[in-house]
């Protein structure tokens, strides 16, 4: 009787025990976090999408800790929102539910990724993301490019045999904006095969253009 009437008394006082161990007890937040939350509902944002693919999969935050082989306090401060988890681990989580995520612009069309087949630099890197490639003939070294030497014109011919273009990009703003002006932007980095085409098409134009110059 004691502890029923300390239990009712410290309730009336406002002072009742609040259990700290569970993560997201409504009991912990402040008046302002309480009338905030009340004003919704809200998107549940990252947090959300954990709880919705532990309720796809029908698992518990320490199933699904086991199954992504981490802790289950590491599940349940992504559910809290005090930590995020990887691009990495997202993926995996949603091919774990089945499930695909689209991206959209403000105006309601699709946004996807870059190309993972764009064309590369002769070392095999990635061109930088922001500039816009254009393919200008076959390539030749540096060294050589100002000259019209035997040994140019065998690097240009190796080249063209082989589908190597010359592949080309501003990273001035203003002459960005020019090649843009005249151009259009292009959404995204061409494949390799796309850049030959284009030269080939350069070169079949040159060609149709000598008879007409020699007349």
């Amino acid at each position: 009787m004691d502890l029923v009437g300390r239990e009712d008394e410290d309730q009336q006082d406002g002072t009742a025990e609040v259990d700290g161990s569970t993560w997201d007890c409504l009991a912990n937040w402040t008046q302002a976090e309480r009338d905030y939350w009340f004003m919704g509902p809200f998107d549940g944002g990252m947090p959300g999408m954990v709880r919705r693919i532990r309720r796809i999969l029908d698992v518990s935050q320490r199933g699904l800790a086991a199954i992504l082989e981490v802790s289950q306090s590491v599940v349940a401060r992504w559910e809290t929102g005090r930590t995020s988890p990887r691009a990495s681990v997202v993926e995996r989580l949603l091919r774990l539910a089945r499930l695909q995520v689209t991206v959209h612009d403000e105006d309601g069309r699709e946004v996807g990724p870059m190309r993972a087949d764009g064309a590369r630099t002769h070392g095999g890197s990635r061109f930088p993301a922001h500039v816009d490639l254009r393919a200008t003939g076959w390539w030749v070294p540096r060294r050589l490019r100002a000259m019209t030497s035997v040994e140019a014109y065998s690097w240009r011919d190796r080249s063209r045999r082989l589908g190597d273009p010359a592949v080309r990009y501003h990273v001035s703003p203003f002459r960005k904006r020019i090649e843009r002006e005249l151009h259009g932007t292009p959404d995204d980095h061409p494949a390799l095969g796309q850049l030959v085409a284009e030269v080939r098409f350069l070169d079949e134009r040159r060609e149709a253009w000598r008879p007409r110059r020699a007349a």
